[in-house]
């Protein structure tokens, strides 16, 4: 087994259209055996306790989930370690956690209990004044993803009108009924699982669908512009798939955070997704943009570019933004960084260690 198959990317809330869009309640299963919210404020070790703890686990031949920070790609927001059924969760903002389960499931590891306060008081005029500062860059960012937003929705009603709506519903029925038709009922209630395989970041638009769709034997990859109708597509094969009693891993995109962009059925060992990086690499391929009129495309090529333009702009600017608020933000770690008793949190992480291992079988 190589490192790449024992690891899982994914983000658990992202930058969106629609501001931050969470599911972090989809992290892990409310009743896993352990759930370790770590708090405290920027540059504390969050990240690095937990890929450290990573790092042993790996070790010992442990599959790992890995969930990245959409706001600091770079930086985990939590690892999974799905054989044990054990998280690691940052539980700061700007996606607060807290116990639901406390004691029982889940409790807070608090390594704001390991900085020298005194001298943080020191810092708190230029600690308030930048996490300010951080605050203007985010809502900038958010902004110009709501007017990307209006643009995606006009470049979706243009496709809709276009659709050849009788043979979409041919392709939706013919779809489910070769993936299901010789399918038997699990005998179980299948779980659902709502995650982002893609972000807005301060890098860019970023993904980890290779560590996703690629381990799967059959991939489908779906072509088709907004509005040709994949997510709904895909809402069905989940929904389907569900019925039968089959769990599916189901994947957002961050320009329509309710949208699906892709799915994967585990059990049936099978994906699908609508990311270009695939266009060479399915098994089968559903080409959306053929069911759609391109003699009444042509009415519209002047606003469909423009729409193009302006999209691009609008990403563009938004990335900015978000870069900007990360930059911003990484100068409240030198605040806490000079601070922090590392030791102690050394310390902390072996006593953690030691406890998810006593759920080894």
């Amino acid at each position: 087994m190589t490192k790449n198959n024992m690891v899982k990317k994914v983000f658990p809330g992202g930058n969106t259209t629609k501001g931050f869009y969470s599911y972090y309640d989809y992290i892990i299963k409310e009743d896993a055996n352990r759930i370790f919210i770590l708090k405290g404020g920027p540059g504390v070790g969050k990240s690095s306790f937990m890929k450290k703890i990573e790092n042993e686990m790996m070790k010992r031949r442990y599959f790992i989930e890995e969930h990245y920070c959409s706001s600091s790609n770079g930086s985990l927001d939590a690892i999974v370690i799905p054989d044990l059924q054990v998280a690691l969760i940052d539980g700061t903002a700007p996606h607060i956690i807290d116990p639901k389960n406390p004691g029982a499931v889940d409790e807070i590891i608090n390594l704001g209990e390991y900085w020298n306060l005194e001298n943080m008081k020191l810092n708190k005029e230029e600690i308030v004044l930048v996490n300010k500062e951080v605050g203007r860059w985010f809502a900038r960012a958010y902004k110009y993803l709501k007017a990307l937003d209006a643009i995606l929705q006009d470049i979706s009603i243009i496709y809709q009108e276009g659709m050849n709506v009788l043979n979409y519903n041919r392709l939706e029925e013919k779809l489910i009924y070769e993936l299901f038709q010789d399918k038997v009922f699990q005998n179980k209630v299948a779980r659902d699982r709502h995650l982002f395989g893609s972000s807005i970041t301060p890098d860019g638009v970023v993904d980890y669908l290779e560590t996703i769709i690629q381990p799967m034997e059959t991939i489908y990859y779906i072509k088709g512009n907004w509005g040709t109708g994949w997510s709904k597509l895909l809402d069905k094969v989940a929904k389907k798939a569900m019925v039968l009693g089959y769990d599916v891993e189901i994947y957002h995109t961050p320009f329509a955070p309710e949208k699906i962009a892709d799915i994967v059925i585990p059990e049936l060992n099978i994906a699908f997704t609508t990311n270009n990086k695939f266009s060479d690499q399915y098994t089968y391929k559903i080409d959306l943009d053929k069911l759609v009129n391109k003699d009444f495309l042509k009415d519209y090529q002047e606003e469909l570019e423009f729409n193009k333009k302006m999209y691009q702009q609008l990403l563009n600017r938004s990335i900015y933004c978000i870069n900007k608020a990360k930059l911003t933000h990484d100068k409240l770690e030198s605040f806490y960084v000079t601070n922090m008793d590392f030791d102690k949190i050394n310390e902390k992480r072996m006593e953690i260690i030691k406890r998810i291992l006593k759920y080894e079988k």
